[in-house]
């Protein structure tokens, strides 16, 4: 399986996000979540073409579409920013974390105005979680200049 990945990430399918961790007593270490850096790929993988904005996966949908974005952009720029996702042992979970330098900018995504508060990550770090959803793209990492 791991080959298998490995090619889809060097063909350009894929990409794989690291887990940031300081503390792999309480937070996971290890592991790597993989988007597509085309949603129509993923779709069609899937088998779900569902225009409807009660598919199940609309939350992963949009998560993905805003990952590879912003990944997109970093290459685009040639962006020294590492991108990363966080997740505590006992299952709390930032999607998304720009590292630049000493930096951390951490996101949460969400497709609906669900604004569940990231405290396990802000009391570890003391960094505030910003919620990016649907609704305010004028806020997406997209456009943040984190040179």
């Amino acid at each position: 399986m791991a080959r298998y990945l490995d090619i889809l990430e060097e063909t350009f399918v894929i990409f794989r996000v690291a887990s940031f961790s300081t503390n792999p007593r309480k937070e996971v270490a290890k592991g790597k979540k993989v988007f597509f850096w085309d949603t129509g790929i993923r779709n069609a993988v899937l088998g779900q073409f569902d225009t409807s904005e009660l598919r199940p996966d609309l939350g992963a949908l949009f998560e993905n579409y805003l990952m590879a974005e912003v990944m997109k952009r970093n290459v685009q720029r040639n962006d020294p920013a590492e991108l990363f996702f966080w997740r505590s042992r006992n299952q709390s979970e930032v999607d998304l974390i720009v590292k630049t330098g000493d930096e951390l900018q951490p996101f949460e995504i969400k497709w609906s105005r669900s604004r569940r508060r990231a405290s396990a990550f802000e009391n570890a770090y003391h960094v505030p979680v910003k919620t990016l959803t649907s609704l305010q793209p004028s806020e997406w990492p997209l456009s943040l200049d984190t040179k």
